[in-house]
């Protein structure tokens, strides 16, 4: 009802312009372009490190999990394995970048990246692009993009956080920043220890706590040298996770445990910006990252995995006139695991074009070469336009693909021969028609999809290999509303309706028909602001059964001591709601935090 009264808002308004405002000029830095939204053709969700604060979760992935599109799901809290879907598709079918670098875990079965670990304090900005997005990044942008760029120095400043809660838990923080007229080096290092819950729900008679302990650490640079902006980044993970067992009489297939799993994660990146030479700007970039995963059980080690990442990228960026963008580059993907590797080369170019003050059309071609399977080719189109002062319609329709993981490649048992040497990439083509209006203190975008996957990847226990087997079709409407109800009160929401089934009609694993959510910001002049925060998550289906829809509430509170000392607490799950985002794992009953921050 809520969406049918937003739509009915704007069709009045459209009978007095004269009121509206112009959409909010945010560029969209993972468009390859860095175009503003309005003119991307495109659904993107932008989370700064402000939205990040505001929210006041320890972890990047809650605020993530209450964008519009997205599906979260986590085997337990506090360190569980956490993956994140857009618009359906597989953990795996979305690509992650931090700092534009390709983060996904090739030593994995599925080759997706965990979010649990990601702290929000090393966070500066979050791009959710959803669509496929092949032409953009390559390999596994079939049902999106999350694009996360660490921060960087801003000046010099000193920062510290510390705040201690529930379960045991603790956590703290330092960073600091320096920045003269020859460049600017940033350092932060945060850390957590907690004792935690059971990874497997405690309803099911599981009562051994789980602990969690993490690290991060973040170290970013840049300089200029005879006009070459030189900039560096390092982002650095470890954690040591305590997991339960596997049970096959166990609700969901786990139950209590002594296993452990450790983790270090780094990434880093290299990049060099050339001057501009006749209106064309060129920039270079080299980029590596490394997984490294022991499991133990009972003390004895379990389990052991590395893989590793290294891209290289090349962007040429120019406008030949005033209405008309191009950029074109080659880029090199070697994966590593497991004593194996691959390579894909790519070459892609996009252009946009201004075709009036009001219409933009943007296009894009893209080749990859996989070492193991041969070429790939993606397109894709967008179009948007300005159809009244505020308003803006889009539409746009891409491919994506997804090349099998090293595991999937070579992995074989049961009695097989060797692996399935018949393997195919995970191909997808989706649409989207949808659009954005701001008037005054209210804005509302709204977009209807389809994402057709063929060729879905997954075991075969007959065969002992791979095998592609499967299609799957996701469609459905996405609405993002907001509106400034005072000065300093702002009250947003945005719900997602997705219908997500296999080639045989039934419903994907994993993936609630409906999910929404609400926030109500409070920001007024002076010491205190907050945000209530609501998370709804509909009805699911999992292997082992069932997942029951869910509501959780939680709230964030920060009080300004001085323009040096800032109070915070945040509150989880306010009303003690017993839910799982996974079948058989437990969440956190109601729990909170309190802290301090310090700036200098």
């Amino acid at each position: 009802m809520r969406s049918l009264h937003a739509a009915l808002f704007v069709a009045a308004t459209l009978t007095n312009p004269a009121l509206a405002e112009e959409p909010d000029e945010i560029v969209v830095y993972g468009s390859r372009l860095g175009q503003t939204v309005a003119s991307s053709g495109t659904s993107v969700t932008i989370l700064t490190a402000e939205d990040l604060a505001r929210q006041g979760y320890p972890f990047a992935l809650d605020a993530i999990a209450q964008t519009p599109g997205v599906t979260v799901n986590r085997s337990g809290a506090l360190g569980g394995a956490a993956t994140v879907r857009v618009r359906g598709a597989g953990s795996d079918q979305t690509l992650v970048l931090i700092d534009g670098i390709p983060v996904g875990d090739t030593s994995a079965p599925g080759g997706g990246f965990d979010f649990s670990r990601v702290d929000a304090s090393a966070i500066e900005r979050i791009e959710i692009i959803r669509g496929p997005g092949s032409v953009l990044w390559g390999s596994e942008a079939i049902g999106g993009i999350v694009s996360i760029t660490t921060r960087k120095p801003e000046g010099t400043s000193l920062t510290g956080f510390a705040e201690a809660g529930s379960f045991e838990t603790v956590r703290g923080g330092i960073s600091g920043s320096a920045r003269s007229d020859k460049g600017g080096v940033r350092l932060a290092i945060t850390g957590v220890t907690s004792d935690g819950i059971s990874k497997a729900d405690e309803d099911a008679g599981n009562t051994e706590d789980d602990g969690f302990r993490s690290s991060t650490i973040g170290l970013s640079g840049d300089t200029k040298v005879l006009g070459v902006t030189a900039a560096l980044s390092v982002f650095y993970q470890e954690a040591e996770t305590d997991t339960d067992s596997f049970s096959f009489s166990a609700p969901g297939g786990v139950a209590d445990g002594d296993e452990e799993t450790l983790t270090e994660e780094l990434t880093t990146s290299l990049s060099l910006a050339f001057p501009e030479v006749r209106g064309v700007t060129q920039t270079l970039l080299a980029g590596h990252s490394t997984i490294d995963r022991d499991s133990f059980a009972g003390g004895n080690p379990a389990f052991g995995a590395e893989g590793q990442r290294t891209s290289l990228r090349y962007q040429a960026t120019g406008a030949p006139s005033k209405r008309l963008r191009l950029a074109g580059g080659a880029e090199a993907d070697l994966r590593e695991a497991g004593g194996d590797d691959t390579a894909i080369l790519s070459l892609f170019s996009l252009a946009e074009y201004s075709v009036s003050d009001a219409l933009t059309f943007t296009a894009g071609l893209r080749r990859d070469e996989h070492e193991e399977f041969g070429g790939e080719t993606t397109g894709r189109v967008a179009l948007a336009y300005e159809a009244a002062p505020g308003l803006t319609l889009r539409a746009n329709w891409g491919q994506g693909f997804r090349a099998p993981s090293l595991f999937q490649q070579t992995f074989f048992c049961c009695g097989a021969a060797g692996p399935n040497a018949s393997l195919e990439p995970e191909r997808s083509q989706g649409y989207e028609v949808g659009g954005r209006f701001v008037r005054g203190p209210f804005d509302i975008d709204l977009a209807l999809f389809r994402l057709d996957t063929d060729d879905l990847i997954d075991f075969s226990f007959a065969g002992g290999a791979y095998i592609n087997v499967a299609e799957a079709t996701s469609e459905g409407a996405e609405v993002h509303a907001g509106v400034d109800i005072l000065p300093w009160l702002r009250s947003e929401a945005s719900y997602t309706y997705l219908q997500a089934e296999d080639g045989d009609g039934n419903r994907l694993a994993r993936v609630p028909e409906h999910t929404g959510t609400f926030l109500l910001i409070a920001d007024p002049k002076g010491p205190f602001s907050g945000t209530v925060s609501a998370r709804y998550n509909g009805e699911e289906t999992d292997n082992f059964g069932t997942v029951d829809a869910w509501t959780r509430l939680d709230i964030s509170l920060r009080y300004e001591l001085s323009d040096v000392v800032e109070l915070y607490a945040r509150g989880e799950n306010l009303t003690d709601t017993d839910y799982q985002e996974v079948f058989g794992y437990g969440t956190p009953g109601r729990s909170g935090t309190a802290g301090i921050r310090v700036r200098y």
